[in-house]
């Protein structure tokens, strides 16, 4: 190589270093040290959550269009939950293979913004052959819990969560796909989606060295043991993925990483995010990082008793300061 290249070289090592220091540069820093014993409102949380996870993993089991019963009987669930925390309860339908499937909402009006709204989501359907207790009960247990803490918010912009149908495959990524499904609906009803949150696999942490995964080449830059909640979304939405996990961190005594990077490395865009990307919103997952760390992940044994339920409480409260946060912002 000739001297004359090697100023070219050097501003171009120093443009891609940037460009990967601005993918994982996140504010402040992660959690570290002992984690605090629950407080007495996390047990309740807690125990609120190991019900979900119960009931839609453990007695109903997998659901999806091939096992439709169980399927329906998870959106029964749902809705019932729903109403119980004191909302009015909408339904998406469409058909799937000769089957009615419904997205579920739920909403809280905003005081000062209602048109701009924040939704966070969870697909309630499992992969064939599992019953889904991380995936993605975990997820559904999450909004359905922070609906109900949420009910009396009283937030500047609309708080809508959202119950999803139809992720795993043979929908995910394809017209059929629940969350896609809604949020073409969205964009044509021209609704101001300001953010959406998707709620991907978020119950499963490891103490274990070695126990976290990553697609090449982020096991280079990022912890090795699982103990982390995920906050992930594509270069666009960089500020997002920032501005949540600033304020995750603000609020919970937890360990959490982030990454705002290339949308089709693998896992990236792995969830109902997904779909609101493909219309034109933002959107980011919050996720244990499912089966690069999850070795129970789409398989008979994902279970309600892997589950951490101590850790999956810790970050779902302090995903309630989070969505009060983003609810009530300019």
């Amino acid at each position: 190589m000739g001297a004359r290249w090697l100023p070219v070289v050097s501003i171009v090592l120093l443009v891609g270093i940037g460009g990967w220091y601005a993918m994982i540069r996140m504010p402040s820093e992660s959690f570290q040290g002992p984690i605090p014993p629950l407080s007495a409102d996390e047990r309740v949380l807690e125990q609120e959550l190991r019900t979900h996870v119960l009931m839609l993993a453990g007695e109903i089991g997998e659901r999806n269009v091939d096992q439709y019963d169980n399927l329906q009987r998870a959106a029964d669930y749902i809705r019932t939950h729903f109403q119980q925390s004191g909302y009015t309860v909408q339904a998406q339908s469409f058909e799937a293979a000769g089957k009615v499937c419904d997205n579920i909402e739920v909403e809280v009006r905003g005081t000062t913004k209602p048109e701009a709204i924040v939704l966070i989501g969870a697909h309630y359907d499992s992969v064939k052959g599992s019953p889904g207790a991380n995936d993605n009960g975990s997820g559904v247990a999450a909004v359905l819990a922070l609906a109900r803490r949420l009910a009396q918010a009283n937030p500047s912009k609309t708080l809508r969560f959202v119950a999803f149908v139809n992720e795993e495959p043979p929908y995910f990524q394809t017209p059929e796909m629940g969350s896609w499904v809604y949020a073409r609906r969205s964009r044509e009803r021209g609704e101001q989606i300001t953010l959406m949150v998707s709620l991907e696999t978020i119950g499963y942490y490891s103490e274990q060295p070695g126990s976290q995964q990553y697609p090449p080449p982020l096991g280079l830059l990022y912890p090795s043991t699982g103990n982390f909640v995920g906050f992930v979304s594509n270069v666009h939405n960089g500020a997002w993925v920032r501005n949540l996990i600033a304020s995750f961190r603000r609020q919970a005594a937890f360990p959490s990483e982030g990454t705002a990077i290339w949308g089709g490395l693998p896992g990236i865009g792995w969830s109902d995010h997904w779909a609101f990307w493909e219309e034109g919103y933002p959107a980011i997952m919050v996720t244990d990082t499912a089966l690069f760390r999850d070795p129970y992940y789409h398989t008979a044994h994902d279970t309600p008793g892997h589950i951490h339920y101590e850790s999956f409480a810790r970050v779902v409260s302090g995903l309630q300061g989070v969505i009060q946060d983003v609810a009530n912002q300019p």
